[in-house]
């Protein structure tokens, strides 16, 4: 197959180009508009299948009023007959209620009728109405419109310094605009096809950052890996036919087995129930294999124009032969690798201490910057939220007044063949007390509970049902297809190792900074105290696919080298000699590429670029230049140990 890319990029590469060329002005004009068609609502974060939701649906249903205020105005008293007059007016808006006072300013909730389009309603009320306008149905509407600022701020940010450090690793101009080309091209078509993919199931608006984030992080990386092994073809046997088959059939490869590698740690994700962690998944399995798409079609086609030109515009080009400093370094680890190897599993460790006090949180408006009107109300409001009790009969309402921690019950009402009353707890959501609260009520026969905290037990218990198949299919997966690469069974057991490993620190990190509140001054956002519930299983996916993406980047070169008959020993310090500056230079244009949305304004975004940019780095430098080198030298030739084979 390779080689068939390689005798095809060499003769038709003019019509490669003018067709990718068009392909992506098409997904351009197409992809424009994304942001506005995907879904920012809170069913993203539920899991349909619970008693929280379906509580709340049968309510909906059966009264055709959507439970709970869609719609929260915040106004000084003499403005809050106008408030109230105006939502009465609006056709979404079912009832209107006066929810009481907070710091002189009344509160009035608008509950939506079933079945209204709640963006609509937001987009409509929030200019008409006087004081300050939020609720769920506005934070979602302001979340969608930040999300496309942020993303058009990152990306301002992220190509000068891209291009920058391009011409800092590449020493030539020229050289250092394909990966940009690529990543470019991957941008737009990945807009156009998540719009595709959004017309036959609902894409949540947070995809969007760290899907293209991630499409233009991997199509430079390809892009560099492949660049790289040209520029010693072009040395060994000059421009040709035969160079662009060498980079393909080698450099190519590992770039098809890394696009699946991280689709495959992607698709994990579809075992969640969320639609939030469903859109991850399909944005993943998106834009990694057509990342790779781009690198083994338009980059070839680039190198079969440009021959040696590829180095035109020079900076400064430094000599490279077999035994520079990587090479000289993987022997220095090698020397000692059992107190090497020791002692960076122990700064592993240590930095993923933090974790173990990890505390969660739901997805509010607190998401939003302080700025936002949404977040301004959420703030104004405070305290707990409602939660809603279907019950057989109005009776249980007299017993849950006796229960603990139980501030107020509303009076029953009939619905269909039950009866719903509203409970007000003591404490606020998400305390320890409001969630036995949850519980007992639970525990009465018949009685289902819906709202923030039951909510929140009914996500974290599906995720945790959830996560054992979840890390089995990509443990399996990322073994497989390492196994595929490099022919053994050892190296991948240990990568997976390694990987997990080096995602404890990431988690360590983001719970020292975003739950312990630090760098809050440099990274513009204020703590919660808590991650969000999904973060972890998050960042556990898409961070353990990147790392395997490097590990096959260093795997595929060490095999190469000791295919060629070197010794376990040589063949690392080889690979990494071949690869060390390869991996560093695609690690920091990733981080560079995912970090850039370190500057969101919406922090549930800010804590995934932080933790990618956190778990990428830390693997490109602990992982590869320490644990892997010393680990192979202990293991030595059981490295490439299968079944029939035996060592070496």
């Amino acid at each position: 197959m390779f080689r068939r890319l390689a005798d095809l990029a060499y003769r038709r590469p003019r019509t490669i180009l003018a067709a990718a060329f068009a392909l992506a002005v098409v997904s351009a004009a197409f992809g424009a508009a994304t942001p506005r068609h995907l879904s920012s609502s809170d069913d993203d974060f539920q899991d349909k299948s619970a008693e929280s939701f379906h509580t709340l649906r049968v309510l909906a249903r059966e009264t055709g009023v959507v439970p709970g205020p869609s719609i929260l105005v915040a106004v000084p008293r003499g403005q809050a007959p106008l408030a109230i007059a105006r939502l009465r007016r609006d056709p979404a808006i079912a009832r209107v209620r006066t929810l009481g006072t907070r710091k002189g300013r009344v509160i009035v909730g608008g509950y939506l009728r079933e079945g209204s389009p709640a963006g609509a309603a937001a987009r409509r009320l929030k200019g008409a109405l006087p004081g300050v306008v939020g609720g769920p149905a506005v934070a979602s509407e302001q979340v969608r419109t930040q999300s496309e600022r942020d993303l058009f701020r990152a990306e301002l940010i992220a190509f000068p310094l891209l291009a920058l450090l391009g011409i800092w690793i590449f020493r030539s101009v020229v050289a250092a605009v394909l990966p940009l080309a690529a990543g470019v091209m991957s941008i737009a078509t990945t807009l156009a096809l998540l719009r595709g993919a959004n017309t036959f199931a609902p894409i949540s608006v947070f995809a969007l950052n760290l899907v293209t984030g991630a499409g233009l992080g991997l199509a430079i990386d390809y892009s560099l890996l492949l660049v790289s092994r040209y520029r010693e073809e072009l040395a060994r046997v000059g421009p040709g036919l035969e160079a662009l088959r060498t980079t393909l059939a080698t450099a190519g490869r590992t770039v098809a087995f890394s696009a699946v590698t991280v689709a495959a740690a992607f698709a994990s994700l579809l075992v969640f129930p969320l639609g939030f962690l469903r859109s991850m998944a399909i944005g993943g399995i998106i834009v990694a294999p057509f990342a790779g798409l781009v690198a083994l079609t338009v980059v070839p086609a680039l190198f079969a124009l440009l021959g040696t030109r590829i180095d035109a515009l020079s900076i400064r080009r430094r000599p490279r032969d077999s035994e520079g400093g990587w090479y000289r370094f993987a022997h220095a680890v090698m020397r000692r690798p059992l107190p090497i190897a020791i002692a960076t599993a122990a700064v592993l460790v240590a930095l993923g201490l933090p974790f173990l006090g990890v505390r969660f949180t739901a997805v509010t408006a607190a998401v939003l910057p302080q700025s936002a009107s949404a977040r301004q109300v959420q703030e104004l409001v405070g305290g707990s939220s409602t939660m809603h009790v279907l019950a057989p009969s109005p009776a249980v309402a007299a017993t849950v007044r006796t229960l603990p921690d139980v501030a107020s019950v509303g009076a029953p009402r009939r619905v269909g063949s039950q009866w719903t009353f509203d409970v007000v707890p003591r404490a606020g959501d998400l305390t320890d007390r409001t969630k036995e609260l949850v519980r007992r009520l639970r525990s009465l026969p018949g009685v289902s509970v819906g709202g923030l905290t039951a909510w929140y037990l009914d996500t974290s218990s599906s995720l945790l049902r959830h996560l054992p198949l979840a890390l089995a299919v990509l443990g399996l997966t990322v073994v497989a297809l390492l196994y595929l690469v490099t022919r053994s069974v050892i190296l991948p057991v240990k990568a997976v190792i390694m990987n997990a490993l080096s995602l404890s620190a990431a988690f360590g990190i983001l719970v020292w900074i975003f739950q312990d509140g630090r760098l809050e001054g440099l990274l513009r956002y204020r703590s919660e105290g808590a991650l969000e519930l999904t973060q972890p299983i998050l960042l556990f996916a898409i961070a353990f696919g990147l790392a395997t993406d490097y590990g096959v980047f260093l795997l595929s070169r060490i095999r190469e080298a000791h295919d060629g008959g070197l010794g376990n020993r040589e063949a690392v310090a080889l690979g990494l000699e071949r690869t060390g500056r390869v991996v560093t230079a695609a690690a920091l244009l990733f981080c560079v590429a995912v970090g850039a949305f370190a500057t969101s304004s919406i922090v549930l975004v800010k804590q995934i670029g932080v933790g990618i940019a956190a778990a990428v780095a830390i693997d490109a430098s602990l992982v590869r230049a320490l644990l892997v080198p010393s680990l192979m030298a202990l293991l030595g030739d059981w490295n490439w140990w299968r079944p029939g084979r035996g060592r070496g």
